[in-house]
């Protein structure tokens, strides 16, 4: 559950602040537990939605409203790229890139629930996965080009 609340949240020490809260939640309304998917996963988002909670509280979500629209992110790389250098990439993002690249790519939300969750638009919740994946495809593209 760590891994869920540091992927929203950079410095360990208040993602792990995070997760303990989280858990106190789980314990909290484990009678609300419906058993029509799994646990692991009812907690996962619990631990989600606290990332975002903390985020909110302290103004750490910073979403860019000017970004434009170009082309779509490539999937003709067809190199195995080492999932820690991708991690440290997705962990360099903007904070309000990397948790709506999260909530979308990770944890399978759409764009209407994340803008509810965020408190945004659905329009900023795409342009910022947009932005997501248009850096995470520019640091993919140059590393390819400094190995050959």
């Amino acid at each position: 559950m760590l891994a869920i609340c540091r992927r929203y949240i950079r410095d360990v020490h208040f993602a792990e602040d995070v997760m303990i809260e989280g858990f106190v939640k789980v314990f909290q309304h484990l009678g609300s537990f419906r058993h029509e998917g799994s646990f692991e996963g009812w907690v996962g988002r619990i631990m989600a939605r606290q990332a975002i909670d903390f985020l909110r509280k302290r103004e750490f979500i910073v979403f860019d409203e000017d970004l434009t629209e170009s082309e779509g992110w490539s999937d003709e790389s067809s190199d195995v790229m080492l999932l820690e250098q991708i991690e440290r990439w997705v962990d360099e993002l903007p904070t309000g890139c990397r948790t709506v690249f999260y909530l979308y790519a990770i944890e399978g939300y759409k764009h209407y629930e994340i803008a509810q969750m965020l408190d945004i638009s659905e329009n900023t919740s795409k342009t910022q996965l947009h932005k997501a994946r248009k850096t995470l495809q520019q640091r993919i593209i140059s590393q390819k080009s400094q190995v050959l």
